[in-house]
């Protein structure tokens, strides 16, 4: 029996000391949410829309430029809907080549019913826009995520939710530039260079005036940063997904500005566009608004630089949402908090209060009512929040203001399987049992109920952590967490000392409960 013990306390001492290192020192190991240490709480959609539109425009490029090899001359190409390709003008007598170089290149994504009357429609597959959205929102989730993380933003959450999962929740504890963060975040920065039709004009009026109020469906009218509107071709001939890096540098003003180099595809098609195009603008859209528009003087292989009314920071800012890469479609904030530090350490300051007072009532509720057994729920009960915020170190779990809750309600449960043993053994006394004998049965026969109540409660918070956010989260690990070890030391801890005070003893009349 003594070697039986011993070997239990060699186990509880490893657990105590290995909570101790993991939670030491608590400041650098125990992560604090965004409740307790402030920062911005943002909700964000994907316009998942705006990747469809920008494969068919990318598609539409490279439609062009397959009829283009092949000596095909059509009418006009261009997008209708988000999805459909509209192919106008095609020759009868090339009506079987244009077919071919459809049915080589496109029918595995697009829909094609062939030509009618010199017209033709392409739309993309459901499958294919399916993909193409889930896509987006994988991609928008590593954009959003390498930006925070360029930015030097500690300890963010990132991460999917929504029923159509085209939502990101978005937690930055101790941000203090809110608005600079949300620019960071929610701006696209889709890079494109299109090649200027005409401009500029002084009003989007005057520019549809000269096409006779209607423009055709290969142009579009974009505003200027600096004044005005020009008309540019609707597909943009290099874009942001061509881009190798960024960086902020000065132009030759000396002003901030940002440089970006293009990836080998990038520069392919950059130096075919200039090198057909000599003497033409070539408009830098950011985000659908033109930077500037200079003209091509010679061909450009595989770099370029933006100009336009930057400060540094804006310039440093742009080369970073750059470099990360461009969001594939815009984003929407529906729901935004920011929360102070001085709430969150109000908020601390409470929760530790709330969870102090917990404590010493429970302890004094078991001293008083079942005396030195009391003491023994008392040493278990204390060893379960060294376990929890132990385990909290360990996995670098987030401490929020549920998570409190949960330890709260973590202390009334770890001392409710006291009870149930307690109780239990108190029966088996009352029906004649020898105390030994009595604490024997007591545990062993409560041990099933404990067990069956606490594991319905842990199947309860895995759902709370594999379907909530944030907050909720942190609930359900700090309830995890404390149920786990409550079991622990309800049962064992405290099983073993009841072993070490009465178990060595040749006789035991009765006992303290």
């Amino acid at each position: 029996m003594k070697r039986k013990v011993e070997w239990k306390f060699i186990l509880i001492f490893l657990v105590i000391a290995f909570s101790i290192y993991f939670m030491l020192p608590p400041s650098e190991k125990i992560k604090l949410g965004l409740d307790l240490k402030g920062g911005m709480h943002l909700v964000l959609q994907v316009v998942t829309d705006d990747a469809v539109k920008m494969e068919r425009d990318q598609e539409i490029l490279r439609l062009k430029s397959l009829l283009e090899d092949e000596g095909i001359k059509v009418g006009n190409i261009y997008g209708k809907g988000i999805a459909t390709i509209v192919v106008e003008g095609v020759p009868a007598d090339r009506e079987s080549d244009f077919d071919a170089v459809i049915k080589a290149n496109f029918v595995s994504n697009w829909e094609y019913s062939g030509v009618v009357e010199g017209k033709a429609e392409l739309t993309l597959k459901p499958k294919v826009i399916s993909s193409i959205r889930e896509n987006a929102v994988e991609e928008a989730l590593e954009t959003i995520r390498r930006r925070v993380d360029e930015f030097g933003i500690a300890e963010p959450v990132i991460q999917r939710q929504g029923i159509k999962g085209d939502q990101i929740v978005v937690e930055l504890p101790g941000v203090d530039n809110p608005k600079r963060v949300r620019a960071l975040i929610k701006n696209t920065a889709l890079l494109e260079l299109k090649l200027v039709k005409d401009g500029p004009f002084p009003t989007k009026e005057e520019a549809l005036k000269k096409y006779g109020g209607k423009l055709p469906e290969d142009l579009q009218i974009l505003p200027s940063k600096g004044k005005g509107y020009y008309v540019v071709e609707r597909a943009a001939a290099v874009t942001g997904r061509d881009l190798k890096t960024a960086r902020r540098c000065a132009d030759k003003y000396n002003l901030p500005a940002v440089c970006f180099q293009l990836n080998a595809e990038g520069a392919r098609k950059f130096e075919k566009v200039t090198s057909q195009n000599i003497g033409r603008q070539l408009a830098i859209v950011l985000d659908n608004v033109i930077e500037s528009a200079p003209n091509i003087r010679s061909t450009i292989f595989d770099s370029g630089i933006i100009e336009g009314s930057f400060t540094s920071e804006e310039a440093h800012d742009l080369a970073l949402i750059l470099r990360t890469g461009s969001l594939p479609a815009s984003i929407k904030i529906i729901e935004e908090r920011t929360i102070g530090p001085s709430l969150g350490a109000d908020s601390i300051r409470k929760g530790l209060k709330a969870s102090i007072l917990a404590l010493i009532l429970v302890m004094l509720f078991m001293i008083v009512y079942y005396n030195l057994a009391g003491v023994n729920a008392t040493i278990a009960l204390l060893m379960n929040m060294l376990i929890i915020f132990g385990a909290l170190a360990l996995f670098r779990a987030a401490l929020t203001l549920p998570g409190i809750a949960g330890i709260v309600l973590t202390i009334g449960m770890s001392v409710d399987a006291n009870v149930l043993i307690f109780e239990r053994i108190r029966e088996e006394l009352a029906a004649g049992k020898s105390p030994l004998a009595a604490i024997d049965a007591g545990f062993s026969r409560a041990f099933t109920t404990i067990l069956d109540a606490n594991l319905t409660t842990i199947i309860a918070a895995i759902f709370l952590f594999s379907f909530g956010t944030g907050p909720i989260k942190g609930f359900a690990v700090t309830l995890i967490i404390g149920i786990l070890a409550s079991i622990f030391t309800a049962v064992f801890v405290s099983k073993a000392i009841f072993e070490l005070i009465y178990f060595g003893k040749r006789k035991v009349e009765k006992i303290s409960i």
